[in-house]
């Protein structure tokens, strides 16, 4: 069982460069919501912060926060550690982690305070994963809610506790296939004994310690599969490449 401490991180901010020379941009909202066996617990962190700076009108028009609504908020000095201790040592799960992990370093640097990595954790950015696997797509939040079947209906501006929600659903979806054998096929008993299957070259690795079932195909299974394939036989005047492996995996 996967039991990984993983942190689904979100942050909305002033604008987009937290180093800038002169008024740098600040986060003004922290939201990361735990996740342990993929699914989420009921240790999570969301911080609403004051910048120290203005806010300004295009960056309110994508999340809707406002200076006025952030009156009477900490400044980021006064959550910093609250906020290390939370991510310390997780796997952080973000979507365009740059961003992210670049407004936290920047506004640990102010402070003197070890950075994201410093702090243990490790990242796992789930646009770069929607990168590799649709190419050419696009792989924005809403449009991997909308591939995906994740429901993006209470979105209606950016924000980042219910962006860290639409995004752990998303992880979830786009690493099933990782888990899902695993998850339906694995023994309690390990003293259970195990039939191993051979696995493709480019199989993901299976995770140590797991055993999985291999169910043998029925009589009734075995002739539909041999009906099948004299209807390959025929259709392509000879015998099919999946008799000539089998001989030749009997030989």
């Amino acid at each position: 069982m996967d039991n990984r401490r993983q942190i689904i991180l979100d942050t909305e901010t002033t604008g987009l460069y937290p180093n800038a020379a002169e008024n740098p941009d600040r986060l003004i909202e922290f939201a990361g919501l735990e996740m342990r066996n993929r699914s989420f617990t009921d240790e999570k962190l969301h911080l609403y912060v004051h910048p120290q700076r203005d806010i300004p009108a295009e960056a309110a028009a994508v999340h809707g926060i406002t200076l006025d609504k952030l009156e009477g908020k900490p400044v980021f000095a006064e959550v910093a550690q609250q906020i290390a201790d939370f991510i310390r040592g997780a796997e952080l799960v973000i979507h365009n982690a740059k961003f992210d992990v670049g407004f936290l370093d920047a506004e640990f640097a102010r402070l003197g305070m070890p950075g994201v990595e410093d702090l243990g954790c490790t990242i796992t950015d789930t646009l770069a994963m929607a990168r590799e696997r649709y190419p050419g797509q696009k792989n924005n939040l809403d449009a991997l809610c909308n591939r995906l079947g994740v429901d993006r209906s209470r979105r209606v501006l950016h924000g980042a506790l219910i962006d860290c929600e639409l995004l752990g659903g998303v992880y979830l979806a786009m690493t099933r296939g990782q888990f899902s054998l695993t998850d339906a096929f694995e023994q309690e008993d390990d003293d259970t004994p195990q039939t191993t299957a051979p696995q493709p070259a480019d199989h993901l690795p299976r995770p140590v310690g797991v055993k999985l079932k291999v169910l043998a195909a029925d009589s009734e299974e075995r002739a539909a599969h041999e009906a099948f394939l004299d209807q390959i036989d025929k259709s392509c005047g000879g015998t099919s490449i999946y008799r000539a492996d089998a001989g030749s995996a009997q030989q």
